[in-house]
């Protein structure tokens, strides 16, 4: 029902590899499906499919849910998202006006 649309200067294995760390830990999904450009993760708190091709410099990382946008899922899949560095030397993460202090 939500998409989401991100590019990061990360090689679409390390975005996936990425994935694979946060996702089951921070929205309690198991993967069940792999390639090497996408992953599915389901659970109690909906589906994810994560897609990432490599477009030039940049890698495009494309998330659809099945749930709303207000979904627990759905904010750790924008959590994730918002995480994956933009630009070479970007560490990713919250911004300098962040409240919580760059605490991920």
């Amino acid at each position: 029902m939500a998409g989401y649309v991100r590019k990061t200067v990360l090689s679409p294995g390390a975005v996936l590899e990425r994935a694979s760390e946060i996702l089951p830990e921070r929205a309690g999904v198991e993967a069940t499906r792999s390639s090497a450009h996408a992953a599915t993760y389901a659970g109690a708190e909906g589906t994810v499919h994560l897609s990432a091709h490599r477009h030039s410099l940049y890698t495009e990382v494309t998330a659809e849910t099945d749930r709303l946008r207000t979904s627990r899922l759905d904010c750790e899949v924008q959590h994730f998202l918002n995480r994956l560095p933009y630009e070479v030397g970007d560490r990713g993460g919250p911004g300098s006006g962040d409240p919580s202090g760059g605490i991920s």
